[in-house]
């Protein structure tokens, strides 16, 4: 989901804006993007914000240190990772029916 984004303004602004600005488009792509998974899976939204945070933090250490596509992968890998922890309210009421 979030290639789709940056693929959009990758064709639609020059490079120059990326080198002035994607300190800032790039994490309130993150975070929007978050947000729309949130929407999708019914998790929890200050769930998903955390975890889109402790993924951000974590690619931008992996970046740092090694190079951006590096910190880009570290950074989902985080997210990913983290997000299916918690149960959605609907399938929990699913799961729960199901039981008894």
């Amino acid at each position: 989901m979030v290639a789709i984004p940056f693929a959009i303004l990758g064709v639609a602004l020059s490079e120059d804006f990326f080198e002035d600005w994607g300190w800032l488009v790039g994490p309130v792509i993150w975070l929007v993007c978050s947000l729309v998974t949130a929407r999708i899976l019914e998790i929890p939204l200050a769930y998903v914000l955390f975890s889109a945070v402790a993924g951000g933090v974590a690619g931008l250490i992996v970046m740092l240190v090694t190079t951006h596509w590096a910190g880009m992968i570290a950074a989902l890998l985080v997210f990913a990772a983290s997000c299916p922890i918690v149960q959605s309210p609907a399938a929990a009421a699913s799961a729960s029916s199901r039981g008894s």
